[in-house]
């Protein structure tokens, strides 16, 4: 068998990252003269024999360690059979190398096997089993074989520790973590780099930042890693400002940001409502990733901006340099089911179903948004489509056909849903299906799932209390709600914008107003949502000046920048109070140009109070952004008809026709 017949036979087993180390390891055997020995046909027949020099330990621990390296498990174990016919099998120090061969490989069993071979295993055995475990995700395993290790008395390493952490910070282990960071401190480890990044990350993870904070004070060096551990720390525990904070320190002490950084400080301004910011970010990236543009497009879904959601996944589609991944998919689906767009939305689909290997982690992590972005749509059979191509065993399922129904306003059938997924069996209500099936119950319903809240698992979960305070206040009962609320142990921004939003709908601004001074006091920084609700409060409540002055302080006391919902807000708060002038005047001073809202709303003031001049400007700003729209034309009509000003009636229903928006007046034979 010739020399290149044999390299192709070895190569073969390997894939394109393998082949840098696969023709390393050829070239080596061609220098020993032992390419013979991997032959096909000398693999069933007499040993071969083989030139002494390959025996030796070192050359065979360059070769496995090239093997693990590449993660090429075939030469890997075309090595390992030669050291069987050599007879060092047995050998501690290359027993321990097969070890980590393997694991780095992937191959579990065969490290295993192995491991269990070594009388006393010594930490680079024990590193590359931790090694395994923590790669893969069997975290429990990882800290259960740390605690074997220590059991048998060895001692652990720099290597072993970020190991245990990232197992701990996934678990959520925290006690055990901090058992291990003291063996940190015993085993001498606590100025390491990698050491530290990962007790930051754990600690983070594991809720307690300040934790995190301490040991990133601490370190003697850091790298970027340790400066993006500590800024995803605090975006991840909600102590947005910090992160941003920390990222004007980390540039000014000489370390430039990496994509990393950029994103992580994306999401923060996204969390904040403030997706702007992040947009000038993104738009300082060079190449921006798949999690870059995924950030905006569910931050500005996140604060119900659909289409320049759905507008910024266009623009990532057509540079064809980015393509979508699951997450990126499933989020501007939430953004086509608020918008309705169920034509984008199929287009969607479709990509994904031609896209995704595997139809059942499509359907995972996208059937709930495609689910209710049909029935938004009122596209129920396809709704019902996607939900029999999903998990019937796992909640999110179900969560995803109630909060369909409930969507479509179907109370009684998202309630029925809910009942079928309690008598199915074997499915556990989580945080979502009670937050999901609330805004769906009447107070009857309501009462008998906050009976059920109390009885179970769910007294400290956050957002199962909220959709309780708006289910309350939505039935009326405003006393309940804000009594829930009064109780709370925590409470997030979601918690103050409900009950604010609650003390609105009941007419009780000043209730609204004194309850956002309460969450400065409480240190919780207003968002976007927040204002809307407490200008909405002083609307219905006829408080015009507080309303104007909590509007100015946006901007001078909190340093936000007000967007068009708020200036809606305005808009209606001055025009329920009879002010039109006032409201046309703010609209012209606007520095951002009003869209059709503002001036739909403005029309309909006019229209309840019959300001023909006002209405006149309105409709003319509505004719130009809608020109399709025969509604605003009628409304001008019938502003001019009451005001008997019958000849401008007519030449706005002649406009009308001539546009081609209403058919001529028809008569009748009879």
């Amino acid at each position: 068998m010739s020399f290149q017949f044999q390299a192709s036979y070895l190569l073969a087993f390997v894939n394109i990252r393998q082949l840098p180390m696969a023709m390393a390891l050829v070239l080596e055997l061609k220098r020993s003269n032992m390419m013979r020995s991997f032959s096909f046909k000398r693999a069933f027949s007499s040993p071969p024999t083989f030139n002494p020099n390959l025996r030796s330990s070192l050359k065979l621990n360059h070769l496995l360690q090239l093997c693990s390296n590449s993660k090429a498990l075939f030469p890997g174990k075309q090595l390992h059979q030669h050291m069987i016919l050599c007879g060092l099998d047995h050998h501690p120090f290359m027993l321990t190398k097969l070890v980590q061969m393997y694991a780095d490989c992937g191959d579990l069993g065969s490290a295993r096997a192995l491991f269990d071979e070594l009388s006393q295993p010594n930490v680079f055995a024990w590193t590359a089993i931790l090694g395994f475990y923590s790669r893969n995700g069997f975290s429990d395993e990882c800290v259960r074989t740390y605690s074997e290790m220590r059991l048998k008395g060895v001692s652990p390493d720099k290597y072993v520790f970020p190991k245990v952490f990232k197992a701990c910070g996934q678990l959520l282990w925290f006690q055990v973590g901090i058992q291990v960071h003291k063996d940190v401190f015993v085993y001498g480890c606590e100025f390491d780099l990698q050491v530290c990044n990962s007790l930051i990350d754990m600690y983070s993870k594991s809720g307690d930042v300040g934790g995190g904070r301490r040991v990133f004070d601490e370190m003697v060096e850091r790298d970027v890693l340790s400066w993006n551990s500590m800024i995803s720390g605090y975006v991840c525990n909600g102590f947005l400002e910090f992160a941003v904070g920390l990222l004007d320190s980390m540039r000014i002490r000489g370390f430039e940001p990496d994509i990393v950084t950029w994103n992580t400080v994306m999401d923060a301004y996204c969390r904040m409502g403030i997706c702007d910011e992040a947009w000038e970010i993104f738009e300082q990236i060079k190449e921006p990733n798949i999690i870059s543009w995924t950030t905006l497009i569910s931050g500005y879904s996140r604060i119900g901006n659909h289409e320049k959601s759905l507008w910024i996944f266009r623009e990532m589609m057509s540079t064809r340099k980015v393509f979508p991944d699951l997450d990126s998919l499933a989020s501007v689906l939430v953004s086509c089911r608020h918008l309705g767009a169920l034509v984008r939305g199929r287009e969607i689909h479709g990509y994904g179903i031609r896209t995704s290997d595997h139809l059942s982690s499509f359907y995972k992590s996208t059937g709930p948004a495609l689910l209710t972005m049909y029935a938004r749509c009122k596209r129920m059979q396809e709704a019902v489509h996607v939900f029999e191509s999903m998990d019937r065993f796992d909640a999110v399922t179900w969560n995803a056909m109630i909060l369909g129904f409930v969507d479509l306003g179907t109370g009684d059938l998202a309630l029925e849903c809910f009942s079928k997924m309690q008598k199915s069996g074997g499915i556990m209500n989580n945080q979502t299906t009670i937050s999901t099936v609330l805004p769906a119950c009447d107070l009857k319903s309501g009462k008998q799932i906050h009976a059920y809240i109390t009885k179970n698992s769910f007294s400290s979960v956050i957002p199962v209390w909220n959709a309780l305070i708006h289910m309350y206040s939505k039935c009326g009962c405003i006393g309940t709600a804000y009594s829930i609320f009064s109780n709370m142990i925590s409470r997030d921004i979601v918690s103050w914008n409900t009950m604010i939003g609650a003390f609105g709908m009941h007419g009780l601004g000043h209730s609204a107003l004194q309850l956002l001074q309460d969450m400065n006091v409480s240190h919780i920084r207003p968002n976007s949502v927040t204002f809307t609700s407490a200008l909405s409060a002083c609307s219905h409540s006829g408080l015009v000046d507080e309303g104007v002055e909590l509007f100015h302080s946006m901007t001078r006391d909190f340093g936000f920048t007000p967007g068009m919902e708020h200036f809606s807000c305005v808009v209606d708060l001055l025009a329920r109070a009879d002010r039109l002038e006032d409201a046309a005047g703010f609209v012209e001073r606007m520095p951002v140009k009003p869209n059709k809202h503002i001036w739909s709303a403005l029309l309909a003031a006019c229209r309840d109070r019959q300001n023909v001049s006002v209405a006149m400007m309105a409709s003319g700003q509505l004719f130009q952004l809608e020109p399709e729209n025969a509604g605003n034309y009628v409304t001008l009509s019938n502003i001019y008809a009451r005001a008997g000003r019958w000849d401008d009636a007519l030449v706005v229903r002649k406009q009308m026709e001539d546009t081609g928006l209403v058919k001529s007046s028809a008569y009748s034979w009879i």
